[in-house]
């Protein structure tokens, strides 16, 4: 008679010990998950807080960037836990919970490149209905359709499918996944095998077909197309396709490893390739789509760049005080200009000119005592750093005539502050 028992932990088999090198494993798993959320969320960000992306193409991608963070979270800090742990066990309940993220983040990682494929066929077949056919109520509903039917899919069934009864608790992987539980089962297996197999099977023939659907019309469009037709199909589709074929190489994989014997394959290849599509698609895909797309390519090209300038908000703090300046004993007030930029802009010529428009025989020679100031203490740090010489024509912070001040003369000046 087979012993059967209720297992609480599972101990997964594929960890060996590294020694030392764990730490260096240890640091090499966190730097690609930083890398991962980093890069994830810097293209939700974009998309999200920039008008110009609220596109159907873009919503999908932030669907996409969404669930690889989704996904990677269920894997990479139980990575980093188990690394750095001597016994590699892990409780029934969170085992079970892994299982359904993973299975979870793949289908809705795959069903969600299946919709990308049907909004670009939309686009390149359809250009003149696009906006009709892929209206904002539908991407919204495509969406939520693709993560609450998988959700419920695998919420109401997970339960019916893993073995109640278990006669072993060794999982020859480095995280939990839904066959090797089944293989533990104390009964026969054959019905929730069959099952596994016709899920698989649909999930992937399903979304599969229609893929190559898609990509056929698209193709025959191109060849009958004119030149710009095809660019547009080429700059849209390459990274679609290059993310499509990047997550089924692993998938495959996965699906192949946990069905079949591969004692074959090395121990290190097989731990690889394992967590290939779980680790690659979240890091490949923010590097593609950032590069290939040109609206997303320059935004973030935009923020890279913007993040060394000064911007007029650093000037306002100062303005602001008075919203005058004393120059060389004069106070001249002036309006602000009503285009004023948004923070994070650079200060425009017009701004500068006319805040730089005071003639420089207005003030008295350097070193007389004489600056500029708003009335605050709070200018001292202006008038100290500026390196102007009035008849020379050099300038200090945004260009204004502003001749130096010793610090003990400033309080001498007019509402120079306490």
């Amino acid at each position: 008679m087979v012993n059967s028992t209720q297992v609480s932990f599972f101990t997964l088999s594929a960890y060996f010990d590294t020694g030392l090198f764990k730490y260096l494993y240890f640091m090499i798993i966190l730097s690609l998950y930083i890398l991962i959320i980093c890069s994830n969320l810097l293209l939700i960000v974009v998309i999200c807080m920039n008008r110009s992306l609220h596109e159907p193409m873009y919503m999908f991608l932030c669907s996409l960037f969404v669930n690889e963070l989704y996904g990677s979270s269920g894997l990479f800090p139980f990575l980093l836990t188990q690394i750095l742990s001597d016994i590699h066990t892990v409780s029934a309940l969170f085992c079970f919970l892994q299982i359904f993220c993973v299975y979870t983040y793949g289908n809705i990682e795959y069903l969600t490149l299946t919709v990308m494929s049907y909004d670009r066929y939309l686009a390149i077949c359809y250009p003149l209905q696009y906006n009709t056919r892929m209206s904002c109520n539908k991407v919204a509903i495509l969406i939520a359709l693709t993560w609450l039917l998988i959700f419920l899919l695998h919420f109401f069934t997970m339960p019916l499918i893993i073995p109640s009864q278990l006669c072993g608790d060794i999982i020859k992987k480095v995280y939990c996944d839904y066959h090797s539980v089944v293989k533990l089962a104390c009964y026969d297996t054959t019905v929730s095998n069959i099952y596994g197999l016709t899920a698989s099977a649909i999930s992937v023939f399903g979304p599969l077909t229609l893929i190559l659907y898609t990509y056929m019309r698209i193709l025959k469009v191109c060849f009958s197309g004119s030149k710009q037709t095809r660019q547009k199909a080429v700059s849209t589709c390459t990274p679609h396709l290059a993310s499509l074929i990047n997550f089924s190489f692993g998938a495959c994989f996965e699906i192949l490893q946990s069905r079949f014997n591969m004692n074959s394959v090395p121990n290190m290849l097989r731990i690889f390739l394992s967590l290939y599509f779980l680790t690659c698609p979240p890091l490949f895909n923010p590097v593609m789509y950032g590069l290939k797309l040109s609206k997303i390519f320059v935004i973030c090209k935009s923020l890279i760049t913007n993040s060394g300038v000064v911007t007029l908000h650093s000037m306002l703090a100062v303005l602001q005080l008075r919203k005058s300046f004393l120059v060389c004993g004069v106070q001249l007030g002036f309006a602000l200009p009503d285009d004023i930029p948004s923070w994070g802009q650079q200060l425009p010529t017009s701004t500068v000119s006319k805040l730089d428009s005071i003639p420089s025989s207005r003030c008295s020679p350097p070193g007389s005592g004489i600056a500029a100031t708003t009335g605050t203490g709070d200018l001292v740090a202006t008038a100290l750093n500026s390196c102007v010489n009035n008849g020379s024509g050099k300038h200090g912070p945004f260009r204004l005539n502003v001749p130096s001040l010793p610090r003990d003369l400033v309080k001498t000046l007019p509402g120079g502050g306490s």
